[in-house]
């Protein structure tokens, strides 16, 4: 299995005023990078998912692949993006993230893969503290036309909807000391992302 990090970061970030919530600092670094530095070790390669113009990112080092769908289709879109991106360098696998997930877990790719193994599925999904995170997910890239075709053709937009309709696994993890997938959506939310951060950088 060769699987492709797809970090999601063309979300409009309406709670947050608007603007790239990936590129907000917390303790000392954007957003995005705590996510890159999540999901490098755990994949052959990653790109971001993102529109408009990609020079915004070049700190990075990372390609920047925008949706082929037309206007603001979400993030199954970006899911289509990554698996085009992925079919291309001959992977076998997306994993799609949200850009606002500083504190996804180090075990991710490894759970959701022998999951989705042992339960004969086609997807598999992140969940924690009796929630499913739709957009955490490790998708074959073998269902990228199925996804196009639901995306363009029937207008499909809900994640959750589009991947009812394979057979899917749940995995969940632990929210102690806190959620992994915790994401920074409100300008509250920065204030407790900067104390898991400081927090972890003591342990």
């Amino acid at each position: 299995m060769s699987c492709i990090g797809v970090i999601l970061a063309g979300g409009l970030a309406r709670r947050m005023g608007g603007g790239d919530k990936p590129l907000v600092d917390i303790a000392g670094r954007p957003i995005l990078q705590h996510v890159i530095d999540r999901l490098r070790p755990q994949c052959a390669a990653l790109a971001i998912n993102a529109n408009g113009d990609p020079a915004r990112f070049s700190a990075f080092g990372l390609p920047v692949v925008a949706d082929s769908v037309e206007g603001f289709a979400g993030p199954l879109a970006g899911v289509l993006a990554g698996m085009d991106f992925a079919a291309e360098s001959g992977a076998s696998d997306v994993l799609s993230a949200p850009g606002d997930t500083p504190f996804l877990p180090a075990d991710l790719i490894a759970r959701l893969l022998a999951a989705r193994e042992g339960a004969g599925a086609r997807i598999a999904v992140a969940a924690s503290k009796a929630r499913t995170h739709h957009a955490v997910a490790l998708w074959p890239v073998a269902l990228r036309e199925e996804l196009r075709r639901a995306l363009v053709e029937e207008g499909e937009r809900k994640v959750s909807a589009f991947i009812g309709r394979f057979e899917n696994v749940v995995v969940d993890w632990p929210a102690e000391p806190y959620d992994p997938f915790f994401n920074v959506n409100r300008p509250e939310d920065l204030a407790c992302a900067v104390a898991i951060a400081k927090e972890e950088s003591r342990g």
